[in-house]
């Protein structure tokens, strides 16, 4: 089999995969030379062409709800680390690809698999002096050095929680353990950042630190996706969480569960950003009952229909954390804001639009220097 067509087959799969997609929840990819490319957005706001595949299809695991699971009759693919090496730099060189996102089926335990992951990664950093993007996978059951080794050499490494508990990955994936071998990982991973100097990594600053829960795979609410979430953002430092949403895969136990609402995944990104860039708390999100949020309401837009629509707030006059809670205006427009009010008072909706704002979806919760601007507007 020629290289190209393994390397077909170990990325047709990889839209399970939405870290770093530009505009999640909606994966956006393209195919060249018969192989799939990520529109991909970084953690510094780059876009870029990714490549995101896997070395080895073959996986001694037989989870529920995976294409690659162990009993699945499937074409597989393995590539060695050095020819890996080579086919990407060859690619990445005549401009076909500029970043990459490597993980693996899991063969042989997961120390010997994350081996074959950092051996790879080292040929292209060191033998080939590869100076772009890689997104590396730590893979269940890898020790504590190989997590160190990982982040000398990545921007960025993740481990997929895939459920927010243990209880609710037993439906997924009944040989995983969630605390041991998930989990732990990510606790030392936020160890090493806080307690190591990154003189050594090769961009001498750490990597972030990312995950992904299955949303819908195992029956799990909102409300534990978010707590769980929560948790993470504050506990381990994690970087961010991208939910992907279940979708059933034939010759698999799951092959007749019904997939997850595209909706529903955007939901909890909008949640999840609550949570980490807008002060928010899990009591504040609208959950519904059952705990699962109301799918025809952003949360945010939910929340300042109880709270604030009746007592709008004083642009000139709020504190960054007030602002954060009004529709329409993110952490960047919230800064916008401030530095022009030391200039002079905002008046109209026009000037809050020359600052970025999404001026309109803000006026209803809002007063600038005293008045309703709906009221103004419709004056005019």
């Amino acid at each position: 089999m020629s290289e190209l067509s393994r390397l077909d087959l170990l990325t047709q799969q990889m839209h399970l995969e939405p870290a770093e997609d530009y505009n999640c929840p909606q994966i956006s990819t393209r195919k060249q030379d018969e192989v799939y490319f990520s529109r991909a957005t970084l953690p510094n706001g780059k876009r870029i062409s990714l490549l995101k595949t896997l070395l080895s299809s073959a996986c001694e695991r037989n989870c529920y709800y995976c294409p690659f699971r162990s009993e699945r009759d499937f074409r597989r693919a393995t590539f060695q680390p050095d020819e890996f090496a080579k086919l990407f730099m060859y690619m990445h060189k005549t401009a076909k690809v500029e970043g990459i996102f490597l993980s693996s089926g899991l063969v042989g335990g997961g120390v010997l698999s994350q081996d074959k992951l950092l051996d790879t990664a080292a040929i292209m950093r060191r033998k080939y002096g590869y100076r772009g993007y890689l997104h590396l996978k730590i893979m269940p059951g890898a020790e504590r050095a190989q997590v160190e080794q990982a982040m000398l050499v990545a921007d960025r490494i993740s481990i997929n929680l895939e459920a927010p508990n243990p209880g609710r990955l037993a439906a997924l994936a009944p040989k995983k353990n969630f605390y041991e071998e998930l989990m732990e990982p990510l606790r030392w991973a936020d160890q090493i950042r806080r307690t190591q100097s990154p003189h050594k990594a090769w961009k001498r600053t750490w990597p972030s630190t990312v995950t992904q829960f299955v949303v819908g795979g195992a029956d799990e609410s909102d409300t534990e996706l978010l707590a769980t979430t929560e948790y993470l953002h504050h506990a381990v430092g994690l970087a961010r969480v991208y939910y992907s949403g279940f979708s059933p895969v034939i010759d698999t136990p799951l092959e007749n569960k019904a997939a997850t609402p595209p909706l529903r995944q955007n939901r909890l990104y909008q949640a999840s950003f609550l949570l980490r860039d807008y002060g928010f708390s899990m009591e504040e999100l609208p959950f519904q009952s059952g705990g699962l949020l109301p799918l025809d309401v952003d949360p945010k837009l939910a929340w300042a229909e109880q709270h604030i629509l009746h007592t709008p707030i004083e642009i000139n006059l709020a504190t960054r954390e007030q602002l954060l809670r009004i529709p329409g205006i993110g952490p960047k427009g919230v800064q916008a804001i401030l530095s022009a009010r030391k200039d002079q008072k905002l008046h109209s909706l026009a000037s809050l639009t020359k600052l970025g704002i999404q001026a309109r979806k803000a006026a209803p919760y809002i007063l600038l220097n005293g008045q309703c601007p709906v009221q103004q507007s419709r004056f005019w």
